[in-house]
């Protein structure tokens, strides 16, 4: 899509918080709802990503866009189906999958994801099961319970980039660790990257493989600034 305005500016409204104005009218969703965003820290950088744009707009270069307009068009319009959707993470997540083989992955996984896992207990009082190998292992239902009740804290913006993060991860423990400030966005894609990049100093880097494992590093640290830009309007 051509790039069809000249001037970007942030404006507040009334009881809402804040819009980015093209040329004076506010930018919209997808599902043509105005982009109305909690605070201006966070309005002020997705005005930015529209004043970046060339002659032709690259939405994949508007992370924070993409993640606002979620908040606004799927989480506010199904905050229990979303919700739904990142939970289910819980059921098979990545850091409760360990390998029996070989001694020097194993410890690596343990020293990475096992007080991830002590995290969780400690903070949710969600205990999940470890097991070796990929056979599903039923989590107990308590457990899931404590982890969806973890989902519900979250306002629709933080659930929306905590949903990338953990669908970039394929855990919702990393997910919900980096969106509470226990990890960053860089350990954050260590811990969920571990077993590719174990294979990696054996095998050496596949350039394809790399390409999407740097498409999920951006993710996540493009869900860590958005919450931190969150935060920044909360204090």
């Amino acid at each position: 899509m051509k790039r069809f305005y000249e001037d970007v500016a942030i404006a507040a409204v009334d009881q809402v918080g804040f819009e980015v104005h093209l040329d004076a009218r506010p930018v919209r969703t997808p599902m043509r709802q105005p982009l109305q965003l909690p605070g201006e820290s966070l309005a002020k950088a997705i005005a930015q990503e529209w004043a970046e744009q060339g002659e032709e707009i690259d939405v994949d270069a508007m992370p924070f866009t993409r993640i606002a307009a979620t908040a606004v068009d799927r989480v506010s319009g199904d905050r229990r189906g979303y919700t739904e959707q990142i939970a289910a993470y819980a059921e098979t997540d990545l850091v409760c999958y360990r390998a029996p083989a070989p001694s020097g992955l194993v410890v690596m996984q343990s020293r990475s994801w096992q007080p991830l896992l002590d995290w969780c207990r400690d903070t949710y009082g969600a205990e999940l099961k470890v097991t070796e190998g990929i056979a599903p292992v039923d989590q107990d239902r308590d457990a899931l319970d404590r982890m969806r009740a973890a989902l519900d804290e979250q306002d629709p913006f933080e659930l929306a980039a905590l949903s990338v993060a953990t669908a970039a991860s394929g855990s919702l423990v990393i997910g919900l660790a980096l969106s509470r400030n226990r990890i960053d966005a860089l350990a954050a894609y260590e811990a969920s990257q571990l077993d590719e990049s174990y294979q990696n100093t054996l095998w050496g880097v596949d350039e394809e493989a790399q390409s999407r494992r740097d498409i999920l590093r951006a993710d996540l640290e493009a869900a860590e600034s958005f919450l931190s830009l969150l935060r920044a309007d909360k204090i």
